[in-house]
Parts: C-alpha cells; sequence; structure tokens
C-alpha cells in the first residue's frame, strides 16, 4: 500500500490571508509521507494484529498508536458493530472502513489541536466538548490517545447516549460525561456556555449552521474544529463569514488532510473564539437549520 501524493497547502494558505487567518505552516499542509511523531513508540506485539490499517495510516500522520490503543479501538469497532445491530449508529460497518473513515478521520482533528497554543491545546485535563456526537466521532477516538482531556459528548438521540455510555464505561475512560440534549438548547446552559476549551463538530450540517451550533460553547481564547469534506469548500467558508462574526469567531486556519486509502481529501476547519457570544445565540431549536446565518 503506496502512501498518498503529497498535497500543497498554497491555496489554503491564501483562504488563510482571504479570510483573515493564520495561513498554515509547510506543516500544516500535511504531507502524510512525512511522518511527525509525537507520541512515544512501543513495541507493537499484542494487539498489532488487530487494528493494522489504523495502526499504518494514523503513522502516516505522524500519530504512533501503541497496543492499549489498538485494544481499545478493537473493543470499540465490536461494540459499534454489536449495537448497529439494535439501532442506527452508522451505515459504515466494513472493518477497514471503520478504522479509517471512523477511527483515523476522527484522530485527524489531532493535527489541528497540536498547531494550537499550548495554553490551549497542552493544558491539563482541557475541557473538549464534542458536538453532535452519534456515535462518539471524533470525540471518543483523541481520548483515546489522549487521557488527560476532559470529554463532553453532546448527543439528542437518547439511544446513541445509551451506546456512548455502554462504550465509554466498556473502555474504562474516566473524564467522560455524556449529555444527552441539543446543541440550542445546552449552548445557553450556564453549565456549558462558553466553559470549553476546544467545541468539535463533524459534517452533521452546513458551516453556518455548525457555527451556531457549536461556538456558543467555546470559551474566548478557546477554538472550534469542524471537519468537513472535500466539496466546495471555499464556498462553505464564504458562507460561514457571517455567522462567525455574529458569533464571536474568526477563521484560524483550513488544513487539509489526506487519509489513507481515500481518493479525496478532508479538511479541518480552525476558528478562534475572540469575543463573547450575544447572549440571543443559539437561537431556538431548529431555527439555525431553517434559517442560516449566511453572507450574502
Amino acid at each position: 500500500m503506496s502512501p498518498p501524493t503529497p498535497l500543497s497547502p498554497t491555496h489554503l494558505g491564501e483562504m488563510g490571508k482571504k479570510y483573515g487567518g493564520t495561513p498554515p505552516s509547510p506543516r500544516q499542509g500535511l504531507c502524510p509521507c512525512t511522518p511527525i511523531v509525537r507520541y512515544a513508540i512501543e513495541p507493537m506485539t499484542e494487539g498489532y494484529v488487530t487494528m493494522r490499517l489504523l495502526f499504518d495510516a494514523a503513522r502516516d500522520l505522524g500519530l504512533m498508536l501503541r497496543a492499549e490503543h489498538l485494544r481499545a479501538f478493537q473493543v470499540y469497532y465490536e461494540e459499534l458493530i454489536a449495537w448497529n445491530e439494535r439501532i442506527n449508529l452508522t451505515a459504515i460497518t466494513d472493518y477497514e472502513e471503520v478504522q479509517i473513515k471512523h477511527f483515523l478521520d476522527s484522530l485527524s482533528c489531532l493535527l489541528a489541536i497540536d498547531e494550537l497554543p499550548s495554553a490551549i491545546s497542552h493544558m491539563p485535563s482541557a475541557k473538549v466538548i464534542d458536538v453532535g456526537t452519534g456515535a462518539g466521532f471524533p470525540g471518543l477516538p483523541i481520548r483515546i490517545l489522549r487521557p488527560e482531556v476532559r470529554l463532553t459528548l453532546l448527543e439528542s438521540v437518547g439511544k446513541k447516549t445509551d451506546f456512548l455510555k455502554h462504550v465509554v464505561e466498556r473502555l474504562g475512560l474516566d473524564g467522560v460525561e455524556v449529555v444527552r440534549g441539543r446543541a440550542e438548547e445546552f449552548g445557553r446552559k450556564p453549565a456549558h456556555r462558553e466553559r470549553y476549551d476546544i467545541a468539535l463538530a463533524r459534517a452533521l450540517a452546513g458551516l453556518p449552521v455548525l457555527v451556531e451550533y457549536a461556538l456558543p460553547f467555546c470559551r474566548v481564547g478557546g477554538v472550534f474544529i469542524a471537519q468537513k469534506g472535500a466539496e466546495e469548500i471555499e464556498e462553505e467558508i464564504e458562507a460561514a463569514q457571517k455567522a462567525m462574526a455574529t458569533l464571536g469567531g474568526r477563521l484560524r486556519q483550513v488544513i487539509m488532510v489526506q487519509l489513507l486509502t481515500l481518493d479525496r481529501p478532508r479538511h479541518l476547519i480552525v476558528m478562534e473564539k475572540v469575543a463573547p457570544t450575544p447572549t440571543k445565540y443559539p437561537r431556538r431549536p431548529g431555527i439555525p437549520a431553517k434559517r442560516p446565518i449566511k453572507s450574502q
């Protein structure tokens, strides 16, 4: 299996300048052929045969997984598939596809987190919220590698929160809170509003909608990382400019990520919280999706 062709960060730098963010450094262009080792390496003996593709693909992104990580991901996979027979957690069930499209895709957020100022990403027990986490992505895979993180998983579907609580207990993960509720409601609660260093969300909605869902959770000085695909990324960012400004955020950088075995790249859109979110936001449930705050 040959590594993907390195990707040029040129257009990302231009995008960052256009929107007032920080252009990516060459390292942020993410050539997956040049590993950046961030974790201590231990010999892969027991557990290496399972999740072999995940181990190899993560290494291409500079993320070294140890045997205990691979065992945890194996358990996670088995529980995901078992529960998926009873409730709708994911359409992706193939063993190798789950390793790349769920686990590795989630771990790719660490490439953005590791570029943040140390006051945000490396503080003891950084507070992270995964908004609309579904089956736990991207939050739980990140927590498996970063045990110091205090993680909140926010999900509105009760059956999915039951699954999340089960997996958290099965993996023996401390410092993980599973919360059932909508982002529009919990973004107004004092216990959650502007209480987090990092907010995460996968492509569960258009970017203007994601901004209204997630930015209210970030403290001033914190960041929101949105995972998006390859389609019309510049147009989505342009459309979200008004929402960012309205909610107290601004674009920090865009990172292109090429995952092993996938033809098309993914993107991490990193926004920093520079001002408090006005008290009228987020709007009541359903309104952000029906009437997104879009740039004209």
